[in-house]
């Protein structure tokens, strides 16, 4: 979602510029939110990255973060799918579904949102989103998955998306660097580049 405005940004104002990617997941086993993302605002630290794109606000006043949008769930299915002619919440229930889940754990934060009053069949587990997307096209599962990522991705795995049934958490997207990294020029500058790109993008 926030690669094509930065890179389409890189290319009129610093098109030699070389970037590196690196997958940030949560802690395995964590239950809190807040204590989940320890891995990552140490590789911060260590400045083993210069910035990191979190679903969580930075909980140290060492770090810096930007909120870059909010985003919420909706739910995809492929093109034709019969569930899209009545996407009502006893008919989502009786869907098979993809849960993205780091360690193929099948309870996520559906199930959390639904409490003990509901259980749906988990019929797979993946690492990421696109991996759940790919897995719905081709088949009659469900999954949840972030609005704009789906927006961005859903025309080549011919998806369709629907409102989720029931209420689901939103999540904000920071842009965080330890504040002593606002010294460095260019750390500097690429967090404005992208917090600036994702705004007009």
């Amino acid at each position: 979602v926030i690669l094509p405005p930065l890179l389409a940004a890189l290319r009129t104002t610093a098109p030699l510029i070389d970037l590196g990617l690196r997958q940030l997941l949560p802690d395995p086993g964590e239950p809190r939110p807040d204590r989940a993302w320890r891995g990552a605002f140490a590789a911060l630290d260590a400045r083993s990255i210069d910035l990191a794109i979190l679903p969580v606000t930075p909980d140290a006043a060492r770090f810096v973060g930007k909120v870059l949008y909010v985003e919420e769930f909706v739910i995809a299915v492929r093109t034709g799918h019969p569930f899209l002619e009545q996407p009502t919440l006893d008919r989502y229930w009786g869907l098979g579904h993809v849960v993205v889940s780091a360690g193929s754990d099948p309870q996520g934060f559906v199930d959390l949102a639904a409490g003990d009053a509901r259980q749906r069949r988990v019929a797979l587990t993946v690492p990421n989103f696109l991996m759940a997307l790919a897995a719905v096209a081709g088949t009659d599962l469900a999954a949840a998955v972030p609005r704009r990522f789906a927006a961005l991705h859903a025309g080549r795995f011919g998806l369709s998306t629907v409102p989720a049934p029931l209420p689901l958490p939103s999540f904000a997207l920071h842009a965080t660097l330890p504040e002593l990294a606002i010294a460095d020029r260019g750390t500097a500058w690429l967090f404005e580049t992208i917090t600036a790109a994702v705004a007009t993008g």
